[in-house]
């Protein structure tokens, strides 16, 4: 596969994509599918989840597997939702992203330097800034893009079946947002073989 680095990417067509930072189709598409599974909307499943008083994320999820049998993802978006901590609920998706590199700063180039890299693939794709990390969607998500600690950036890249091999590392386990995982400690990290393997993540995701 031909690696897209070094190719120019025009101002227009990136500010484009960073206006698509709004709820996409699919996201639309999982609150009609949660409705129709769970007979509830989601403004319901807000409100469940809000009379219980949850203080963390991974404390919904939780309780909405646990007590109602929902799935990762579901269960994701109504966590999401109710703590206001995803793109759509935020006032400026902007902050979302700057507040992920407060005391990360030195991997803000990093990110800057996926996403041009990753424009090149096309302008078919959904940015959906979220309060830890930046998913990357078409008709799925294929990557997201998180500042993980102050010494390690982390791409989590969707692909099946693929046999982790190079950079690429399995992530362990059945209810994750990636099945692999590649890590970045500097920009000189961003290979072709990277930009490669996101790159058929992207292809696999249409």
């Amino acid at each position: 596969m031909k690696s897209p680095i070094g190719s120019v990417r025009t101002n227009h067509t990136l500010s484009k994509i960073n206006k698509d930072w709004t709820m996409d189709q699919a996201e639309k598409t999982m609150m009609e599918n949660l409705h129709k599974i769970s007979g509830k909307p989601l403004t319901d499943w807000i409100e469940i989840v809000k009379q219980k008083q949850f203080a963390k994320h991974g404390d919904i999820l939780k309780f909405l597997k646990e007590e109602y049998g929902l799935t990762y993802g579901y269960s994701n978006l109504v966590a999401h939702k109710s703590m206001g901590t995803d793109a759509g609920s935020a006032e400026n998706t902007n902050d979302l992203i700057d507040k992920q590199y407060v005391g990360k700063e030195h991997f803000r180039p990093i990110y800057e330097r996926l996403m041009k890299e990753i424009a090149e693939f096309g302008s078919d794709f959904e940015i959906a800034p979220k309060n830890a990390y930046v998913s990357l969607k078409r008709k799925r998500q294929f990557a997201i893009l998180q500042p993980a600690t102050k010494t390690r950036f982390e791409i989590g890249i969707n692909l099946k079946g693929q046999e982790p091999t190079g950079v690429l590392e399995l992530i362990p386990g059945t209810n994750n947002m990636c099945s692999h995982k590649i890590k970045i400690e500097s920009e000189k990290d961003i290979t072709p073989e990277v930009i490669n393997w996101i790159h058929l993540a992207y292809n696999k995701s249409n």
